[in-house]
């Protein structure tokens, strides 16, 4: 545990499991609370790092079922697109995808806190522009779970096989968008200590994340998750502010 902060490695563990539970997936708590600890730009290399044992661990958890339909229909843009962001991400200063980082946390908080009504349309052109949002936002401020949340919502999915599918796309995300990632220069020698940490952590949080599920309704839990994803907007956007000032 030499050098290594512990702070961070508890920090992982409980966005791990909020994340499953409320099924927004973690990387929308991992990354704004990461970037306390590294530069923004690690933070996308370890959350892709992260995510494809978070997201294994969930497809093995959950495997009553997958929809092959949205694998297609929201997976594949996905993967296109996050290529696309992830290359697009080298282009902006880290201090500035903060700042849309910490907008886009507090915009869609609020949006579904005041109307928890809102709803996206069933079909497959919004399958695919939801998957291309998604994907564009994970590759370029590291989370894109929310997005794909909202749009895979509207097809009414049993939980369980809402999560495995979720999880297996966006395992198609980290995988294609850590090759970009390694590229781009984002995966630093230095923080591959936190590699088994967060491996194990994926393994444990989904698991917790699993057996709380059992007790609490996700619907309750969702509406406390997006309190959690405001709390944590507002928190990165007065860092940054602080720091300017």
């Amino acid at each position: 545990m030499k050098d290594v902060n512990l702070t961070f490695i508890v920090l992982a563990l409980i966005a791990e499991i909020i994340g499953t539970v409320g099924g927004f997936g973690s990387s929308v708590f991992f990354v704004p609370l990461g970037n306390f600890y590294f530069d923004f730009y690690s933070v996308l290399g370890l959350t892709a790092i992260f995510h494809l044992s978070s997201n294994f661990s969930k497809i093995v958890l959950f495997k009553k079922g997958l929809d092959k339909r949205l694998l297609l229909t929201i997976g594949l843009p996905s993967v296109v697109f996050v290529i696309l962001g992830g290359f697009l991400s080298t282009m902006f200063k880290g201090e500035f995808l903060e700042v849309i980082l910490g907008l886009f946390l507090v915009s869609f908080s609020l949006l579904f806190l005041i109307n928890s009504k809102i709803a996206v349309f069933p079909n497959i052109k919004n399958a695919v522009i939801g998957g291309s949002f998604s994907g564009l936002s994970a590759g370029l401020l590291g989370t894109g779970g929310a997005i794909r949340g909202l749009t895979m919502a509207a097809f009414n999915l049993e939980k369980s096989v809402f999560i495995a599918t979720s999880a297996f796309i966006d395992f198609m995300i980290d995988f294609s968008r850590t090759f970009v990632y390694y590229k781009n220069g984002y995966i630093h020698n230095h923080d591959l200590k936190y590699v088994p940490y967060l491996f194990l952590i994926g393994i444990i949080g989904s698991f917790l994340g699993k057996k709380i599920l059992v007790y609490i309704p996700q619907n309750k839990f969702r509406r406390l998750s997006l309190f959690f994803i405001l709390v944590i907007g507002v928190v990165t956007l007065g860092k940054l502010i602080a720091q300017f000032y």
